[in-house]
């Protein structure tokens, strides 16, 4: 007689469901699948999984009394079911349980076991202590979205020479437009991943990739650039966020990524006037690793420059700090153009206020110059307008 019991389950949330699928999917290869206890330990010790720089284990150990009651009492072979958000997302066959450290874990993900650091308070909640292990399936229709959406693309435009840039792009700065030119004129094809992350701090997502579209489709040449979206799951977090930034771009088909020499994770520092980075110490990543400089606007250049060719000392140069520039935004401000171009900062602030103004259109006709007929506006004309007035220089 067939059994009519149904499978046990463990649920998790849709941050650990898009790990799972970006392991599943090859996208941070060699790492294709759960680890068990021995090999768990064995990278964490060497950070290294066959002969490949990889700075942590990769496993699966959800929180919550249910979770734990049923990892306890998991037998081998045994096929349980994968719940996300109520829904089945997919199955795993049990190798073997084993018991984590949790704070190692999250020493060895952020370098830090700081609670007043948000990652670490966010993943201490979701991180229990017990670790599954074994064969799986998955099923997560954003990823597999990427994928084909990427190869699609690749296939479309014959491109050979693919660069990669992880971006967040909040806001989406002239510094940003800069690296971006500078990448598609040695590129057949430049993919950004900009970041999404589960928790939205500052400005969406959907905000974000629309400003970095209007970039693309108004100011960039056709078929050069494609945006997919990069769901920075806490795996990306912490300090070795680049080393798995990377492993991402050479797996989605990048024959090399681009870094920000300003970025946190770099690690850059000099000897013997050579530049290193953390890339320095990583094997067998398998894909080249294209720095770039820290762009700033000099008051005397009057342009754009990098700090190692302004001749000018920094008091005469207006950083590119995503934050600072966020802020204005989030407060209402116009940005000046040389940080944020017109169309970028019009967009933002319209959906970031929107209806913020009573009548529009009479504060439009009332200030702006116009061509004589009745000209309609919404808030974004209205911002661009505004920022061409702030550019009038005969009364300044």
């Amino acid at each position: 007689m067939i059994s009519a019991r149904k499978n046990r389950s463990i649920h998790i949330d849709t941050e650990a469901l898009s790990s799972l699928a970006l392991v599943k999917a090859g996208l941070i290869a060699p790492v294709t699948t759960l680890m068990n206890e021995v090999t768990s330990k064995e990278v964490n010790e060497t950070k290294e999984y066959k002969g490949v720089s990889f700075p942590f284990s990769f496993i699966l150990a959800p929180n919550g009394k249910k979770n734990i009651e049923t990892l306890k009492s998991l037998v081998k072979n045994e096929t349980v079911d994968i719940i996300s958000n109520n829904s089945k997302v997919g199955e795993l066959i049990v190798d073997e349980t084993f018991l984590v450290n949790v704070d190692e874990r999250i020493y060895s993900i952020y370098g830090t076991n700081d609670k007043s650091h948000p990652g670490v308070r966010n993943t201490i909640k979701r991180l229990g202590p017990i670790a599954v292990s074994g064969k799986y399936t998955i099923e997560y229709e954003p990823i597999n979205s990427s994928i084909r959406y990427i190869k699609e693309k690749i296939k479309a435009t014959g491109s050979k020479n693919i660069s990669g840039f992880v971006l967040a792009a909040s806001p989406f700065n002239r510094s940003h437009e800069r690296i971006v030119r500078q990448a598609i004129a040695s590129s057949d094809l430049l993919i950004i991943f900009l970041h999404k992350p589960f928790v939205t701090d500052g400005i969406s997502y959907e905000v974000r990739h629309e400003a970095l579209m209007l970039f693309i489709d108004n100011f960039l040449p056709r078929d050069k650039v494609l945006v997919v979206p990069f769901e920075n799951t806490y795996i990306f977090a912490g300090y070795n966020e680049l080393i798995l930034d990377a492993l991402l771009a050479k797996n989605y088909g990048c024959k090399e990524l681009i870094v920000g020499k300003n970025h946190g994770g770099l690690g850059l520092y000099y000897d013997n006037n050579k530049a290193n980075t953390v890339f320095d110490r990583f094997k067998n990543i398998g894909i080249r690793i294209i720095t770039v400089d820290e762009y700033v606007y000099c008051d005397i250049c009057n342009t754009l420059v990098s700090n190692e060719t302004c001749p000018h000392g920094a008091h005469h140069h207006v950083n590119y700090h995503s934050h600072a520039i966020r802020k204005l935004l989030e407060n209402g401000i116009v940005p000046p153009t040389i940080l944020v171009r017109k169309e970028i900062s019009a967009l933002i602030l319209a959906k970031l206020f929107p209806n913020r103004f009573q009548n529009i259109q009479e504060l439009y006709s009332a200030l702006m110059p116009n061509s004589g007929l009745i000209e309609e506006s919404n808030d974004e004309q209205f911002y661009i307008k505004l920022v061409e007035l702030y550019q009038t220089s005969s009364l300044t």
